[in-house]
């Protein structure tokens, strides 16, 4: 019983994009097709512990939740005349190869696949859906993840997260979006709302704004799967490679930011034998594939050279500091941010000293676009230690403590704290 629900799981994971992607084709309602998809699954889960585990997993998955599909048509509206058409599309074959041992044929149209998912993307990220409903959408429809996972994620209830892909499902039908990929001259700006969502995905996982935990390798590897799918499809855009680069290249230090008990590991004390070296491989070949497509980088390219930089340095104290910083500004010509602005006077620090990216920090400081933000007091609370100006470091660093909402990150601001000299009584 148990081997059979992790076949369900397993098949899930691996092919419920391409599942929910040829049931809204079908159906040519995008809520629909996952609904359905989703009750399939839960038939699954019940009759493969039972019965057995179809020699089609697959196409038991499809042919079940299209008959769930005419189903629902049928409820709507008696006989009308798509439910005929879809009815006699649904032969005698394609209800076979939904039992076990049923036809061996997969029951779509294999030189759609890759149209199908990218359609799928484009509509879990459309620009009518919040920023939020779009993670969960797209987390759900496209990386198989169930809402207790997405939930458990980002740290929020899974009421909530179901409210989300129920609020978003129906935002898509009431806009009448339709399940296709945009045309070519939409594509590239719509394109931005995908990779901003992968990067949000990715990010999260990465370093956890919130929580006990510094990573969450399992979002950020689901981000790497979402983002490879994007560079397939997508192979003249070098935006989409280059948020797979840093993905990459962001990733192969996760082995070394942990300690055994969990703690934070900074970038100066970690152990480079263990950064994922297949990972660094492939990030800078997808670097390389961005850049060879002639149109320059873009913001993700950019970060992706940044942590390059990082990947492929002996030491810190050997990193092109100066690329480094050249690469900052030019990210922040093309994708302005205070955290832009902020990393380069980390980098201006390291190639030219503290003194001359504190008058950086400073100013973003008193322009407050980083009012509530850990990161600025962080920052500071290093330039001014390096300086030997202990008391105002420490003072720093225990506000950016008080500011940070993940454990991890905050023990390692107390710790700097503690090091520093204490406060006079």
């Amino acid at each position: 019983m148990e081997a059979a629900r992790r076949a369900v799981e397993a098949v899930w994971r691996i092919e419920s994009a391409r599942i929910v992607a040829a049931l809204a084709r079908y159906t040519g309602d995008f809520a629909l097709a996952e609904d359905v998809a989703q009750e399939a699954l839960a038939e699954a889960l019940v009759s493969w512990p039972r019965d057995g585990t179809p020699d089609h997993p697959v196409a038991w998955l499809l042919a079940t939740a299209r008959r769930r599909a005419i189903d629902a048509f049928r409820r709507q509206s008696a006989l009308d005349t798509r439910y005929a058409a879809m009815a006699r599309q649904l032969g005698e074959g394609e209800m076979a190869a939904g039992s076990p041992g049923g036809g061996s044929e997969e029951p779509w149209d294999p030189d759609r696949i890759d149209d199908d998912i990218l359609a799928l993307l484009f509509v879990a990220c459309h620009p009518v859906l919040s920023p939020e409903a779009r993670v969960a959408l797209t987390l759900r429809v496209v990386g198989g993840l169930t809402s207790e996972e997405i939930a458990r994620a980002f740290l929020v209830p899974v009421p909530t997260i179901q409210a989300r892909i129920t609020r978003a499902k129906k935002t898509i039908a009431a806009a009448g979006v339709p399940f296709a990929v945009p045309p070519a001259d939409q594509r590239r700006e719509r394109l931005g709302a995908v990779l901003s969502v992968l990067y949000v995905i990715f990010t999260e996982g990465s370093t956890a704004t919130s929580g006990d935990d510094l990573l969450r390798p399992d979002l950020a590897y689901e981000a790497i799967r979402l983002a490879r799918v994007l560079a397939a499809l997508q192979p003249d855009e070098p935006e989409a490679h280059g948020l797979l680069a840093l993905c990459e290249l962001t990733a192969a230090r996760f082995p070394a930011r942990t300690g055994p008990d969990g703690q934070a590991v900074l970038l100066e004390h970690q152990d480079r034998r263990r950064w994922d070296r297949s990972a660094i491989t492939r990030g800078l070949a997808a670097l390389g594939r961005a850049s060879a497509i002639g149109r320059g980088l873009g913001p993700y390219g950019l970060q992706a050279a940044i942590a390059a930089c990082h990947a492929t340095a002996p030491s810190v104290a050997e990193t092109d500091w100066e690329r480094v910083v050249l690469l900052y500004e030019a990210l922040g010509q093309v994708a302005p941010s205070p955290i832009v602005d902020l990393n380069r006077a980390v980098a201006v620090a390291m190639a030219s000293g503290p003194a001359a990216a504190l008058s950086l920090v400073d100013d973003l400081a008193v322009a407050g676009r980083l009012a509530g933000s850990h990161l600025l007091p962080t920052v500071r609370g290093e330039l001014l230690a390096r300086l030997g100006r202990d008391r105002e470091a420490r003072a720093e660093f225990e506000l950016a403590a008080r500011l940070c909402r993940n454990l991890r990150e905050r023990e390692v601001l107390l710790r700097k704290a503690a090091a520093l000299v204490p406060p006079r009584a």
